[in-house]
């Protein structure tokens, strides 16, 4: 057997070892790019090398393979590659980064104990490997400014999250004389150029507002719990806005035309989830999409110069139009 070929059933007992239900077919023909009888020749390979394997068929009648038992936790104990230290260490990063005390708190415990199950010099190795593809990477930092956390803060939040529990924070608004205590139901958390808390206010009129966490100067977890709303997804909330902030007065239709010189570096951003690209025949490139927040739209379209043009909401054009400067040296 060929290293590659052995490295793909190493590969494929990993998947049958870590799903719950086991592996099909179509799953082996999308992980390694096979057709059908290539994923059942792999499977057969995995039932001669691994004798535990099960299999089951689902009411689709779909079949799956598994590893339980020793097979699986032989899989367990073969330690972490390189490739995938360096990938948890860049997430690491990244959320120390955006100011994720609490995530940055779990990947480094899981980091941690997945080294310990190492033998020592295969852990040291794999550090030192996983250190170098980091360097190769480029991303030891991402500079530029942020927003500092309180790591306390967010603690306090992620519990009032799991459970769900009511909160009650010291905030201080932009209308506030002063800081004062409010009692709110947390929904969940927004990451951007500012963090925002997506709560309801016990006994308010059931509208989700956003609280700056920097505005906050203290937050203590309820012994309560509260019923969350089934209807509410912060994904679809999340995209109802450009960025973090969201304001409601703004919704609407957003449309930009990218100049056939910055369309090439246009082509290669996601703008919106729900984007729509359309190729226009000078070369231009025009993006829709539908959300709020003019004012994060103009921070970022600002880094375009003259690239862009604002074709809608007419107040956005207005407040980006005498900006747009023709010599920025590269687009963003």
């Amino acid at each position: 057997m060929s290293f590659a070929k052995a490295s793909d059933l190493l590969r494929l007992a990993e998947m049958a070892a870590a799903r719950h239900r086991g592996v099909a077919l179509s799953e082996i023909e999308e992980e390694f790019g096979v057709d059908r009888r290539t994923a059942q020749r792999m499977t057969k390979a995995l039932e001669d090398l691994f004798p535990a394997t099960e299999t089951s068929t689902d009411e689709m009648r779909r079949k799956y393979w598994r590893l339980r038992g020793t097979d699986a936790r032989l899989m367990l104990t073969q330690g972490i590659r390189d490739s995938e230290l360096a990938a948890l260490e860049m997430s690491i990063r990244r959320a120390e980064r955006e100011g994720a005390a609490t995530d940055v708190k779990a990947l480094k415990s899981l980091r941690d104990r997945l080294l310990a199950a190492m033998p020592g010099p295969h852990a040291r190795r794999a550090e030192a490997d996983a250190e170098a593809v980091l360097e190769a990477h480029g991303f030891a930092s991402r500079p530029g400014p942020r927003v500092r956390s309180d790591p306390r803060l967010l603690a306090t939040i992620a519990e009032a999250l799991k459970a769900p529990f009511l909160l009650t924070i010291t905030y201080l608004g932009s209308r506030d004389n002063g800081p004062r205590d409010r009692l709110i139901e947390p929904y969940g958390l927004l990451l951007g150029t500012r963090q925002y808390l997506v709560a309801r206010e016990q006994g308010g009129d059931g509208r989700f507002r956003h609280f700056r966490l920097d505005r906050m100067q203290g937050a203590l977890l309820m012994a309560q719990s509260f019923a969350r709303d089934p209807a509410f997804n912060l994904e679809a909330h999340a995209a109802r806005a450009f960025g973090s902030y969201h304001a409601a007065d703004e919704y609407g239709p957003v449309a930009w035309r990218f100049a056939p010189s910055a369309a090439p570096v246009a082509r290669e951003f996601v703008f919106h989830p729900d984007q729509d690209l359309t190729e226009e025949p000078d070369g231009s490139l025009t993006v829709r999409f539908q959300a709020c927040g003019w004012l994060e739209m103009a921070w970022h379209l600002y880094q375009w110069g003259d690239g862009v043009e604002v074709l809608e909401p007419e107040a956005l054009r207005a407040l980006v139009d005498r900006h747009r400067r023709s010599d920025f040296p590269a687009f963003p």
